[in-house]
């Protein structure tokens, strides 16, 4: 059984110890309000100088709703490595996203806050419940699921 415990929050530092993500692709700057085995709060400061600003939308840069899942993604694996406290050389694969839905969009200038709650786990495979809020809105949410597997 693991041990419950809260961890304030890690950086950008921490985060990179734990999973391989990487710019362009590394979508969360910062996780807090950590319950181990429970649940997470990812933050990504949302900037106009991001990559894919430049085609989505020419005049009205809107993130796309895809790399909103992806870093409720990343906020989940961050969760379980840390969780586990996983030292060897293993990854967490994003498996699997329903139910999603974009409530309204996220633009340069917002802080997304990814709310990760894990549903349950057997084995390797953990189920998520993901909320994405700017300002305390509700944005997007999803139910999505991971495997742990060697690299």
């Amino acid at each position: 059984m693991m041990e419950q415990k809260t961890l304030a929050s890690l950086d950008i530092n921490d985060i990179m110890s734990l999973i391989p993500h990487r710019y362009p692709i590394l979508l969360i700057d910062r996780v807090e309000d950590i319950q181990l085995g429970e649940s997470a709060v990812g933050v990504k400061n949302v900037s106009m100088n991001e990559w894919y600003f430049q085609g989505h939308f020419p005049g009205k840069p809107i993130l796309p709703g895809v790399l909103t899942v992806e870093a409720m993604a990343q906020t989940a694996a961050v969760l379980v490595m840390k969780s586990l406290d996983i030292k060897e050389e293993k990854l967490v694969y994003f498996m699997s996203f329903e139910e999603a839905k974009f409530r309204k969009p996220v633009v340069p200038g917002d802080v997304l806050r990814l709310k990760v709650t894990k549903d349950r786990s057997r084995g390797p495979v953990w189920k998520f419940k993901g909320e994405a809020f700017v300002d305390g809105t509700l944005v997007a949410e999803a139910i999505f699921s991971a495997m742990i597997a060697d690299k």
